[in-house]
Formats: structure tokens, sequence, C-alpha cells
């Protein structure tokens, strides 16, 4: 068998926007538009540069049915620079793009194979006895385990499975195409490339079964570097598994306990110390924060009571540091008063006994998920009130409500130590 090389990436989610960002003054709109593009243009010029033998795409191309014909026509472009370099491209549908999801379509060039949504289909490719067998999403939501459909792997052949799955389930991501690694293995193929999951995960090497993650973290919960995996066969043998960055910016999340310090301005200097930190790991990237701060500190009233004031002046601090290279996408102001909540609790007044009720609301998970009921009751009446977007608050969401109560907590506490502080 020759050698060969391969690019193994999913998820791309084409114009898909990016969210968080657009409503921050000052951050670079258009950049942050054409991420997901810009993201796909580096992985066409690895390709490129790297002299691969062709591109897998494992689903999710496509955010969805295209807004227009500028979406496909970007695309087909790009495939025509493959073709030109005499690069294969292989690929199947995901949730986001099944065929249900998709109502424009433009003829594929020669040089692009779109794997069937009926049954597993399997391309060979003789010049380098490899076999590619996959299945396309027909639907968004494919519940069954389509893996088992696959045929086995020919043993002439190095065989490359090619799926959108969940695999056994991922956290943050649908039930989709479910199956197990023993499933996988028993097919005896060499390589798997998975789609779906937008983390990058090596699940095994024996054999490789690969998430390459998605190649753009387009909000606050897809932190860190985004590409794609290129690999290596050398007769019949995967030599060399490398991830390449292909994204154009970063996110990241900072959470920092302020505990040790005592004035607003040490929290300053604490927050200039991680940013700065941050900006280096990007590897000169723009990169977006959200920065979170916890712990008991004696700072916490003084950063509560000037909440607003606070989170102004960390924001210009992004700026002073990373100028257009570093937005913060949210802050948030977790901290605790270095008084223990047990000295505020012993008090008999309404306020005590409010922050007693809501303790206890926090430890009873029936009650919070009585409440969370509730909520979603009251939300379906102001529906079209609460904002869309991947970071919405969600009064109906048990976890955010548990936030919600401790950011309560801390508001009683605060009136409480001013009260006591006033007599």
């Amino acid at each position: 068998m020759p050698i060969f090389k391969f690019i193994h990436a999913a998820d791309v989610h084409l114009d898909s926007p990016l969210t968080g960002l657009e409503r921050y003054e000052g951050a670079p709109v258009d950049e942050i538009r054409g991420a997901t593009r810009h993201a796909f243009d580096n992985l066409i010029n690895l390709a490129i540069e790297e002299k691969v033998d062709f591109v897998l795409l494992a689903g999710d191309l496509y955010d969805g049915d295209w807004k227009d014909y500028n979406t496909g026509l970007y695309f087909m472009e790009r495939m025509g620079r493959l073709q030109e370099a005499g690069i294969r491209v292989y690929m199947i549908t995901g949730n986001h793009d099944a065929s249900s999801q998709i109502t424009k379509n433009l003829r594929l060039p020669d040089n692009v194979t779109v794997f069937s949504i009926n049954a597993p289909e399997q391309v060979v490719l003789e010049d380098l006895k490899v076999a590619i067998y996959g299945q396309g999403f027909a639907t968004r939501a494919v519940t069954d385990d389509i893996s088992q459909a696959y045929p086995q792997g020919d043993t002439q052949y190095f065989n490359i499975g090619l799926l959108h799955t969940c695999l056994t389930g991922k956290p943050g991501h649908e039930s989709y195409a479910p199956c197990t690694v023993d499933g996988l293995r028993s097919k005896r193929y060499q390589y798997w490339a998975l789609g779906h999951v937008h983390k990058r995960e090596v699940v095994s090497q024996q054999p490789w079964i690969v998430f390459p993650g998605n190649i753009q973290g387009r909000h606050i919960r897809e932190i860190g570097a985004k590409g794609c995996t290129l690999v290596t066969v050398d007769h019949g043998e995967v030599a060399e598994v490398e991830h390449r960055n292909l994204d154009v910016m970063r996110w990241a999340l900072c959470e920092l306990d302020v505990a040790n310090t005592d004035t607003a301005d040490e929290v300053y200097d604490t927050i200039s110390a991680a940013l700065q930190t941050t900006l280096d790991e990007a590897e000169g990237l723009p990169v977006a924060v959200r920065l979170v701060l916890k712990g008991a500190c004696a700072a916490h009233t003084g950063l509560h009571a000037e909440h607003e004031r606070w989170v102004h002046e960390y924001r210009a601090l992004a700026t002073r540091l990373g100028g257009a290279g570093l937005w913060l996408e949210k802050v948030a102001i977790k901290t605790r008063p270095s008084v223990s909540i047990d000295e505020a609790l012993d008090r008999e007044d309404a306020l005590s006994q409010l922050l007693r009720g809501i303790r206890d609301m926090e430890l009873d998970d029936s009650a919070l998920a009585e409440l969370a009921n509730e909520m979603a009751t009251f939300r379906k009446k102001l529906h079209a009130a609460i904002p869309a977007g991947e970071d919405r608050y969600d009064p109906a969401d048990p976890e955010q409500l548990r936030d919600t109560l401790e950011d309560i907590k801390a508001l009683l506490l605060n009136r409480l130590l001013s009260t006591e502080h006033d007599s």
C-alpha cells in the first residue's frame, strides 16, 4: 500500500454566526461574521500545502438551510481550488445539514462525493488502496445506531468509517446516531472519522476513533484552539495523527478566585495578570474572554456596590492590554463577603429569615425543580420578550436558577452587613 495523507474535519457550520460579541461596543463585527469562512479557508490552504490526497468532512458542513445561494457559491469555489490541486473530498450530512434541513443546492464539482442518506455506502480509491464507508442524516434527529449497518472492513484496503454521532453520549450534544466504541471496533476499520462533538477527542488508538472538534469556536462554550486532524498512513498503518489549528479567533473562560485580595485595586491587578496570560496563550489570535470573579473577599461589598463601574473598568483594561485583539464577552462578579454567612443566618430579622429560606431551597433539589417548572409556565407567557441566542438566560433551567439564588443570597447578605454597619 502507498503512503498517503488525508485531513479529517467536521462541524464547519459554514456562515454560522458567532454569538455574544456583536452587542459589545468596539467588537470587529465583520471579522466575527466571517470567522467560519476564514477558518474554512485555512482548511483549504492546509490541504493544498500538505498535498493531502483527500479531505473528509464528517457532517454539519452547514449550520442549516442557506439564507441565500452565496453560502453554496462560496463552498463550490473552495472545492474548485481543491479540484485544481487534485484533492478529492468525501462528506456526509449531519443533524444541522440533514437532507430535510436543506432546501437549496448547487451541482457539486466532480472531486466531491456526498454519501447516501438511505444506507451506508462504500467508495473505493484503488490508487491508494482505501475504502471509505459513510451514511449521512436524512432528517435532523437520527436516533438509531446507523453504524450497525456499516459493512465489515476489507483486508485488502485501509478502511475508514465516516460517521456523525454522539457515540455513547456527550454533555451538551443531542443523542444522535448513538453507538459504542466496541461496536465501531467490530467493523475492523483502521480509522473512524467522527463528527458532531465540538471538542477534539481521540477516543481510541486501536483502532483510531477521533472527534476532530469544530474548526472555529462560535460561542463561550467552545473554548480553546479549534481545527482539524491531519493523518499520515504508511503501508496500511496509521503513522501519524496531528491536530492542526484552523481558527481565526479564540474563546476563553477566565475564572479567578480573588479570596486573597483585600481591595478592589488588588482584584484589578489580579485580573490584569490573568488577562495578559490568556492573551499570550491565544497564540496571536484575537480572543474573547468571559471573566468570572469568585471567592470570599474583603472587596466584595465595594465590587457589588459599584458593579457597573467595575465591569467597565475591566472592559477598559482588556482594551488597554489587547487593543482590538481582546474583548470581554461577559463579566460575572460572583464574589462573597469575607464574613461567614452562618453569622448572618443566626440573626432573627426578616432579611435573615429570607436568606435561610433561599439557602434551604438551594439544598432541596425537589423545591428547585418545582420552582423551575413554575418558571417554565411563566416563560411561555413571555416567550416573545425573551431574547434568543446561545447564551440567553433561561429561568426554567434549574442550574441557572441555582446561580440566580446565589446572586440573591449575596445581595441579601450585603444588605444585612450594611444594616449592621449603619446601626
